[in-house]
């Protein structure tokens, strides 16, 4: 592979803007920043990169690769060293001018800056290093920055760099070990969990120091995981990322990233073997510069994120669920993000796809994941060993309703918050919303409409003054027929995505009845 260097820039933008596009990890800053004097840009928690603002407005960030040079062979990955395709890399100054160009021409607000590995990981991670620290400190950068840990760059690198960028990100690509030694047979899980574990205790450092707990927004509280404070996450009998892993196939891929607690891993860096009290005393040996560092700025202040590929590796629903789960338990995670698997390579190894990308798959576990993060689900709640993928004509939260029929209907006059969670159309301000307003008095089916409760969903499964709506029933037949139907528009909306269609008139999407004898009769004598 040799790098192309008498390309232009903009050459160089339409090749690696054009590699960055399989990397989704693009959504809302979760970051708060004001303009300052001096400074160009800032973040909003609105939104950032792709996606809708509060207030309505599509917000997006330059979302390139530094360089789609590679040193790995990934056989999924678009970038292998052995595809023979134009490689070619930007200097740090080039990626500062676009910034600050497209920023001036307001076509974006922020920068996803991910990268193949130039060389060896050391000296990619000291160019975007460059890059940032220049747009930082040169080019006056406020605006967010979201950047990829390179695996296996040195843990000096990483953290100077968290200092740096508003969001960090490394890959998990797949959910178990042994996919990832056949698919991607130069990465590890130690190199891939330990920058991890590395920025999880830099943020709670730096949140503890600076005299804030930044984990106030997490799903999961601190009571549930067993330790006090904000540095509940940390747990340092998975310090060690490889251990923790280790052999993390099959139905118990979950249980394979909890290691028992108290115990002490034998490779796990210095400071990392202290009790897990929630103290950050011990913690704070780890890091690699003193802590006073942390004192004066914020350490990757809107979290860190991952990604798994759906559908290269036969693993099930129920076993990239279970380790999504056990991401944001033991390692903080803001996001995990999926991406339905794109044949872009031929290789004996890699699935054949006769029905194209898994897009409905993916589609099911960020409804999960949803339900994991804001609605208090587990994994083992929804899926299970017997049950271990999601049912592909009903959503998650619909699907468990109906198998646990025996916790419904709900009364929503007297129903807890969590309850009301769990009931299908029932979002979490629709939640907050009616948990408040039924202080002033009875709430009727009319009010939950006025209030954004989805009535179509949550009439089977509630009642209003003891009573149900008007002609439903808790039959599992009946409600699953009518949920199905209502299913099919998004569904085939999410398979054909690129597809047109012309609506006839009576085209609602519901299951069609076949066209019996005495219909054609009727048809042909007009008796309509």
């Amino acid at each position: 592979m040799l790098i192309q260097e008498n390309l232009s820039i903009q050459e160089k933008l339409k090749i690696l803007t054009d590699a960055a596009k399989y990397d989704v990890a693009c959504t809302s800053s979760g970051v708060q920043r004001r303009g300052k004097a001096g400074s160009l840009g800032n973040t909003s928690e609105a939104g950032i990169c792709h996606s809708f603002a509060a207030d309505g407005r599509c917000i997006s960030l330059l979302k390139i690769l530094f360089t789609n040079q590679c040193i790995y062979d990934c056989k999924y990955c678009v970038n292998r060293c052995s595809n023979d395709v134009v490689r070619t890399a930007f200097t740090p100054d080039e990626v500062c001018r676009l910034t600050m160009e497209f920023y001036r021409r307001n076509y974006i607000e922020g920068l996803f800056l991910s990268s193949g590995i130039l060389y060896n990981a050391d000296h990619t991670m000291e160019l975007i290093y460059e890059t940032l620290y220049k747009l930082r400190n040169q080019c006056r950068f406020n605006g967010y920055i979201h950047v990829k840990t390179i695996p296996g760059a040195s843990a000096e690198l990483v953290e100077q760099m968290g200092f740096l960028a508003d969001r960090m990100s490394i890959n998990l690509e797949l959910p178990t070990a042994d996919g990832l030694r056949r698919l991607a047979p130069g990465k590890t899980r130690d190199k891939i969990l330990r920058p991890m574990r590395q920025i999880q205790q830099g943020i709670l450092a730096s949140g503890h120091l600076l005299g804030y707990d930044r984990e106030f927004k997490k799903m999961y509280p601190t009571e549930r995981a067993g330790f006090a404070g904000g540095a509940a996450l940390i747990k340092p009998e998975l310090a060690d990322g490889e251990s923790a892993v280790r052999g993390l196939k099959g139905p118990g891929a979950f249980q394979s990233l909890q290691s028992p607690k108290n115990k002490k891993t034998p490779n796990a860096p210095s400071g990392e073997e202290n009790k897990a009290t929630g103290s950050l005393a011990g913690d704070r040996s780890s890091l690699v510069l003193p802590a006073s560092q942390y004192k004066r700025k914020a350490f990757v202040p809107a979290g860190q994120s991952t990604q798994m590929i759906v559908g290269a590796t036969p693993e099930n629903d129920f076993q990239m669920l279970s380790v999504t789960q056990a991401l944001y338990e033991n390692y903080g995670l803001k996001r995990v993000f999926f991406s339905a698997y794109i044949p872009v390579n031929t290789d004996s190894s890699l699935p054949s796809l006769p029905g194209g990308p898994p897009l409905l798959r993916e589609h099911r576990l960020y409804q999960a994941d949803w339900l994991l993060r804001f609605y208090g689900f587990q994994a083992g709640e929804l899926l299970s060993e017997e049950k271990p993928n999601f049912n592909l004509f009903l959503d998650p939260k619909c699907d468990w309703a109906l198998r646990h029929l025996e916790g419904f209907p709900v009364e929503v006059n007297k129903a807890s918050y969590e309850v009301l969670l769990r009931i299908p159309g029932v979002g979490v301000k629709s939640a907050q919303r009616i948990v408040s307003a039924r202080r002033q008095g009875n709430l009727s089916f009319e009010d939950l409409k006025k209030i954004g409760v989805v009535l179509k969903r949550a009439r089977y499964f509630i009642t209003c003054k003891g009573r149900m709506a008007e002609g439903m029933r808790l039959d599992q037949d009946y409600i699953t027929s009518a949920l199905v139907g209502d299913e099919r528009r998004a569904v085939w909306d999410i398979e054909h995505k690129d597809s047109y269609r012309q609506l006839s008139l009576f085209d609602d999407m519901h299951l069609e009845a076949p066209v019996t004898r005495d219909d054609v009769l009727s048809t042909v004598l007009g008796n309509l």
